[in-house]
């Protein structure tokens, strides 16, 4: 191969190789997101079990609930906070409403603080994990499954952490079905 075409096929593998990189930087980056609780996301362990409770080991969490203005529904948790004992399964409930007369559908973000202790909080069923239609009028309860991890009482940053705040935010989604 002389120096000229072997040129050319490294320059074809870099860029070859930086695009698929790009294709590769979303999921990644959840992924990381996921693993060390950057930017507040939590854990998840869909269709697990928590770990089992920690006697006299507790916290509370904080619910919050927005929604963008150009979404006409009513979101709100339906208790603001829990005490839940570390290492336990636990229940909470949001409700939202469509406040208009046509099917919308929306999904939801979230995140935790303090971030420090999002890593050490694990979802194992959240409305959050797909799109919510809502035909008009239409109210419905939507349920979080989710546990503190044991490991925060491990962790120097984290272990003092007294209360911990869930918030979600519903967007409207303009092409159901069609994943970001």
């Amino acid at each position: 191969m002389n120096p000229t075409t072997k040129t050319a096929f490294f320059a074809a593998m870099i860029a070859f190789g930086m695009t698929g990189l790009g294709y590769a930087s979303v999921p990644l980056y959840r992924l990381f997101c996921q693993v060390t609780g950057i930017d507040g996301t939590t854990g998840k362990n869909e269709g697990g079990s928590a770990p089992g409770a920690i006697a006299g080991k507790t916290v509370i969490v904080r619910f919050d609930a927005n929604h963008v203005p150009a979404l006409p529904w009513t979101f709100k948790p339906e208790d603001n906070l829990h005490t839940v004992t570390i290492g336990a399964r636990e229940m909470a409930f949001y409700s939202a409403k469509n406040l208009s007369g046509r099917p919308i559908t929306g999904s939801a973000t979230f995140n935790v603080t303090p971030t420090y202790a999002a890593k050490y909080f694990t979802k194992i069923e959240c409305f959050c994990f797909r799109e919510q239609t809502l035909k008009p009028g239409e109210q419905v309860r939507m349920p979080v499954i989710y546990y503190v991890d044991p490991e925060i009482l491990n962790d120097p940053d984290a272990r003092q952490v007294e209360e911990i705040t869930l918030s979600y935010t519903f967007y409207p989604v303009d092409a159901p079905g069609k994943a970001s």
